[in-house]
């Protein structure tokens, strides 16, 4: 744990009172603001919940905003010890979720936050009440899939690149990471790199792009299926999709796929934003949840 972040609201931009539970051995943390119908927050990759910080005050003012850091990022703990796939962070929210025994959730899911949603909701569905999919995708990628990371494996540089989040965490913002009208500010940066002093503080979002199921062999290709699979469970709770189209990641045929999976699902398009939306249309993301939330009561 890198205790010195444990109460740090960088420049008072997260000014949120940490709360953490024991889950699988080690402490997860997480921001529980409001009162009401939950809505709980998902970050991904190589961010954690200081993501959701506009979020979290509007949202709270008629719900219960719970916005959890996986392993390894943000507040939580870092263990040395446990296998960093998308099984493991699955069961991470299942447990923390059902410990806060958290009913009529809607989900908000970007990047990683999806995969992990989904594999919660499946799982879960009487448990969900709405989900909110932004800038996320599900698959198993066919055998020899390049991903955004195969010419870092290829040259030798991804585990330097990853063991070094202090320095190269700015440069994934700058470049694509946010819209090009988002400044990145220092306190962003400090926020953003905070969790990531030394390379063992990174052994999370080290994993997390190696774990992007690329073949049927890959070993989490089963459990991304296994969701694939049972994603039908849900199509009667109410979804909106909400999707920045300047995302290198992610681009705007990802909504298409999305629209096939759940026809007729509402669709927000944002052309200034990129993968992390949360950063570029703050304002505009929550007026478009607070009008789901109304919509669908």
């Amino acid at each position: 744990m890198r205790e010195d972040i444990l109460n740090e609201t960088f420049d008072g931009t997260f000014p949120f009172d940490p709360h953490f539970k024991m889950i699988n051995g080690f402490r997860m943390h997480y921001v529980d603001e409001g009162e009401g119908k939950p809505i709980v927050c998902l970050h991904g990759e190589p961010t954690w919940g200081y993501l959701y910080r506009k979020f979290i005050p509007p949202l709270s003012e008629t719900n219960r905003v719970i916005v959890p850091d996986h392993m390894g990022f943000g507040k939580s703990d870092v263990p040395q010890d446990k296998p960093y796939n998308l099984a493991q962070h699955i069961d991470n929210l299942t447990k923390l979720l059902l410990e806060l025994d958290l009913k009529e959730i809607t989900l908000v899911g970007q990047d990683w936050g999806g995969p992990i949603m989904f594999g919660f909701a499946v799982n879960h569905p009487g448990r969900i009440k709405r989900m909110v999919i932004m800038n996320t995708w599900l698959g198993v990628a066919p055998e020899g899939t390049r991903t955004w990371v195969s010419n870092m494996e290829e040259s030798g540089t991804y585990d330097g690149f990853f063991e070094n989040l202090r320095k190269t965490l700015p440069i994934l913002l700058e470049r694509g990471g946010v819209g090009k009208d988002t400044k990145v500010t220092d306190t962003m940066i400090r926020a953003y790199t905070a969790p990531f002093p030394d390379a063992a503080s990174t052994i999370g979002a080290k994993a997390f792009p190696r774990d992007i199921p690329v073949g049927k062999n890959h070993p989490s290709a089963n459990t991304m299926q296994s969701i694939i699979n049972k994603l039908n469970i849900l199509n009667d709770k109410p979804k909106i999709i909400i999707w920045g189209l300047q995302d290198p990641v992610f681009p705007k045929k990802t909504v298409e796929l999305w629209r096939k999976v759940y026809p007729g699902t509402e669709v927000h398009e944002l052309p200034e934003a990129s993968h992390f939306l949360q950063e570029d249309a703050p304002d505009k993301i929550v007026k478009f949840i607070q009008e789901f939330l109304r919509k669908n009561p």
